[in-house]
């Protein structure tokens, strides 16, 4: 005769265990992917606190001369200026190289909003460090960070609150870590790469997918047109990249990207402080990045060899800072050479 299965019997056990086997799986398998995107998350913090901190470099300066008070980027507005350094292994010139590329970017924390304003390098400027009229791009080699940083606020009228200084280095790595950008290239040109090999990047005009060599190429060439496009170009650039940064294609190598700064890169922004800049990009809106660049127009002097500036338009420079001083929600402080000095007929 045939018996009823009991709670004991095999085949209640073995129903029993599959659906432990269910259970088990429906939560173990949220838990591995929850432990291991926490230990990603804690693996990249740690490597970004390491890696981040050993760019950091004091300074000197607890605020800008032209703050009242220490500012937090958590809850102020602040401004960065950033350094392309014409420097190089090969060229052996790290504590005295010219500025090849120089931008302010304010950040509005409110609006999480951000101005890019790019500096022509041949702008003709007042060099407070050492009291001459030459090339914005001559004020790093004249006194390093500090004369850069004096310089730009003498010419803007606005504090510079962090300062961010890269080399050739971290800007081919950091496009190559995310496997390239694409880019338009406006017109067919060669150029030398960063070993200074002549003509050794060949780029046609049209859309295209650059590497850091290529990228580097297109932002430092100005052959064919001039300072203000060169500079138009550049921060099409470092949007590609940031753009592409924060695709999520590229989350998983932001670890090579840190490693591709941290290692060529310098800067006064405390890893705290770095931190602080996440809410931009976190805000649940897309970033607002407008760009800027000084107007003007060609200058030459002879003194006693021809030499060629850019003679910045004073209106217009008037303008901009005015529009920076907003976006910052700063007032304008008198400079102690805040006018123009590009009338003079013998710079440096």
């Amino acid at each position: 005769m045939y018996k009823q299965p009991t709670s004991n019997s095999r085949i209640v056990r073995r129903v029993k265990k599959r659906k432990l086997r269910k259970r088990i799986f429906f939560i173990a398998v949220p838990l591995l992917v929850f432990l291991s995107a926490f230990s990603y998350f804690t693996y990249l913090y740690i490597t970004a606190d390491s890696v981040f901190s050993k760019s950091y470099q004091d300074d000197g300066r607890e605020k800008s001369e032209l703050r009242d008070k220490v500012v937090n980027p958590s809850d102020d507005n602040v401004s960065v200026l950033i350094m392309g350094v014409d420097a190089s292994d090969i060229r052996n010139n790290a504590d005295n190289s010219r500025t090849d590329t120089m931008m302010v970017a304010t950040l509005n924390i409110k609006e999480k909003s951000v101005k890019l304003l790019s500096i022509p390098r041949d702008s003709l400027v007042y060099i407070p460090f050492d009291g001459s009229e030459t090339r914005i791009n001559h004020a790093h080699s004249k006194g390093g960070t500090t004369a850069a940083v004096e310089t730009v606020e003498n010419l803007l009228n606005i504090p510079i609150d962090y300062w961010v200084k890269v080399n050739f280095n971290a800007f081919i790595d950091v496009v190559d870590a995310i496997d390239g950008i694409k880019v338009d290239v406006p017109y067919e040109f060669r150029e030398q790469d960063s070993n200074d090999v002549a003509g050794a990047i060949h780029l046609l005009p049209g859309e295209q997918q650059l590497d850091g060599e290529e990228a580097l190429a297109l932002a430092r060439t100005r052959k064919l047109d001039n300072d203000i496009e060169r500079g138009k170009r550049q921060q099409e650039i470092i949007k590609a990249i940031v753009k592409k940064a924060v695709s999520m294609n590229s989350i998983l190598k932001i670890d090579d990207v840190m490693e591709a700064v941290g290692s060529n890169m310098t800067t006064n922004m405390s890893f705290s402080d770095m931190k602080s800049f996440i809410s931009y990009g976190t805000s649940g809106k897309n970033l607002k990045i407008d760009s800027y660049s000084l107007e003007g127009e060609d200058y030459w002097v002879y003194n006693p060899k021809r030499m060629y500036f850019w003679k910045l338009d004073e209106e217009k420079l008037v303008e901009t800072k005015e529009l920076l001083q907003q976006h910052l929600d700063v007032k304008s402080i008198a400079t102690p050479n805040d006018a123009s000095t590009t009338e003079h007929a013998s710079p440096n």
